[in-house]
């Protein structure tokens, strides 16, 4: 299979504050250098790119010794926390900014949609923008106009194509740049998390079109996004990043499993107010282990000045748009501590087999007794979820539904 995508010792690195090397000597000289293809004198070793650190330099590398292969009709997943260099790598593939060090070898033409009207221009209408970047990707008009009528029917917004872009939503903005970069015949599609300011029914039309153009055309996908459930779905490889350098490089649900045991920062809760007067939740902890094994096991700690009258721990279960899932507490359908009273203690929850779809789900916890409830803790867990059960088949156009990832014992047969 050709390669699509080859990126060789790739880097990029920000000078944070004042650009410049100070005196118009180095700057001539700096340019000298790079005219002739020569590395910068006056670059600085600098630091990662770890946005929660201050640090002493003020060159930062964003990104720092890429490596990596793609193959042609490849469809990518590249994930990572926020500030791990996934949209700047995006942006150097686009030739929106140049690398520091290193170079792409790219084979085909490249469709991006990297941000809110990426390559529209703001006075030109919906129709000629659609002309623009067609003859930006190399098209000629008689290609773009064959696909124009089914540009316009995927984005919706056929009531507007001759009025100026800078009159559009942020939503209709970004429906018809979607249907101009995966419907003109560029080799490569690439899609940032911008798909997330459309509506619910048009990121599903996104993601079944990229699917589409991935399995169905054989062409290039690379997509950004926070959403685990789409890049499992849709991708079959998958890039990890973190602070600026790659982490792993696999199989879609490997890279995810990977990101989850790497990225930890929300699966644990510890409450900084020793203060607090009434009982109160210390700390809350998720076991990363059991979650691989398809298990939800929470550990909550808790404190009290007073006896509780059977402490009684809830949690909420929510999916990625904050609508609640399930609940349970330690009383209705668990464990009531025999009726003991208690002022500290562990409330330990554990659902095996977990019934849920593969995705990003966040929990709220609360503590009360049988009189009321004392502490509530909104929105303090997150967890990435791969499913390790069969959410579809090998048939076309079965995709998951919902979020909760019921298995039915089914039986079909005949009657007279």
């Amino acid at each position: 299979m050709s390669i699509a995508i080859k990126a060789e010792n790739i880097s990029k690195a920000y000078q944070l504050g004042q650009i410049g090397t100070g005196t118009v000597s180095r700057d001539i000289e700096r340019w000298f250098a790079k005219l002739r293809g020569k590395e910068d004198p006056f670059l600085k070793i600098g630091e990662t790119n770890d946005r929660t650190q201050k640090g002493s330099s003020d060159i930062v590398w964003s990104l720092k010794d890429i490596n990596f292969e793609i193959n042609q009709g490849d469809a990518v997943g590249i994930i990572g926390r926020n500030g791990a260099g996934k949209s700047t790598l995006l942006k150097l593939l686009s030739r929106v900014t140049s690398p520091t060090t290193g170079n792409f070898k790219v084979k085909g033409r490249i469709a991006s949609l990297l941000e809110v009207g990426t390559g529209f221009h703001p006075e030109l209408t919906g129709k000629e923008n659609i002309y623009l970047n067609g003859a930006i990707l190399g098209m000629r008009k008689q290609e773009i106009k064959r696909k124009f009528d089914e540009i316009v029917a995927f984005s919706g917004v056929e009531r507007y194509i001759d009025t100026p872009v800078k009159r559009y939503s942020s939503g209709m903005y970004v429906r018809l740049a979607f249907a101009v970069a995966a419907h003109l015949e560029s080799e490569i599609l690439i899609v940032d998390e911008v798909l997330a300011v459309g509506d619910a029914d048009f990121q599903k039309k996104c993601l079944g079109k990229m699917g589409e153009v991935s399995k169905g055309e054989g062409r290039t996908v690379l997509f950004v996004s926070h959403n685990m459930s789409a890049v499992s779905a849709l991708c079959n490889k998958g890039i990890l990043m973190q602070n600026g350098t790659i982490n792993f490089i696999g199989s879609s649900i490997e890279t995810i499993n990977t990101y989850n045991q790497s990225d930890s920062s929300d699966s644990i809760y510890v409450e900084k107010n020793l203060e607090i007067k009434k009982p109160y939740i210390t700390k809350a902890e998720i076991d990363r282990t059991e979650l691989e094994k398809g298990n939800l096991k929470i550990n909550v700690f808790f404190k009290s000045e007073v006896e509780l009258d059977v402490p009684i721990v809830g949690v909420v279960v929510y999916d990625i748009l904050g609508m609640p899932l399930f609940g349970t507490n330690a009383l209705v359908h668990g464990k009531n501590f025999n009726g003991k009273i208690l002022k500290k203690g562990i409330s330990e929850l554990t659902i095996n087999d977990l019934p849920l779809h593969t995705g990003s789900y966040r929990i709220s916890l609360w503590l009360g007794d049988k009189t009321m409830n004392y502490d509530v803790k909104k929105d303090i867990l997150s967890f990435e979820f791969v499913s390790n059960k069969l959410t579809s088949t090998n048939l076309p156009d079965i995709s998951v539904i919902g979020s909760m990832n019921i298995i039915g014992k089914w039986r079909v047969y005949e009657i007279d």
